[in-house]
């Protein structure tokens, strides 16, 4: 409530506060996300991690499904903003399984 723009006060009793910002967007089934999985090495130290992009959920399956791939690699990483990174070179195991779990994902990149 501390973005009321427009809104100062008023005098009616039943007034509710409209906000116009857009909830979060639901999950999409598996079968429907368009994942891309890749090598990126910029801004991270010349270390290399694999970039899972394309995720449309809630944070909360975004943050499960990071979780599921960091364990399956053995690595850590983090899931945030519609990415999951995980440390390392990753891209064969992180796509099988992805494809496993029922995603549609494929290569991207170089």
């Amino acid at each position: 409530m501390k973005n009321r723009t427009g809104v100062v006060y008023s005098t009616n009793p039943d007034f509710t506060y409209q906000d116009n910002e857009p909830g979060e967007t639901p999950t999409l089934p598996p079968q429907q996300q368009q994942l891309r999985v890749q090598l990126d090495k910029k801004q991270r130290g010349g270390k290399q991690v694999t970039l899972v992009t394309g995720f449309v959920g809630t944070e909360a399956d975004l943050q499960a499904l990071g979780k599921l791939l960091k364990t399956k690699c053995g690595v850590g990483g983090s899931a945030k903003d519609g990415e999951v990174v995980v440390q390392g070179d990753f891209r064969d195991k992180v796509l099988e399984v992805l494809l496993k779990a029922g995603y549609k994902a494929k290569k991207a990149g170089g």
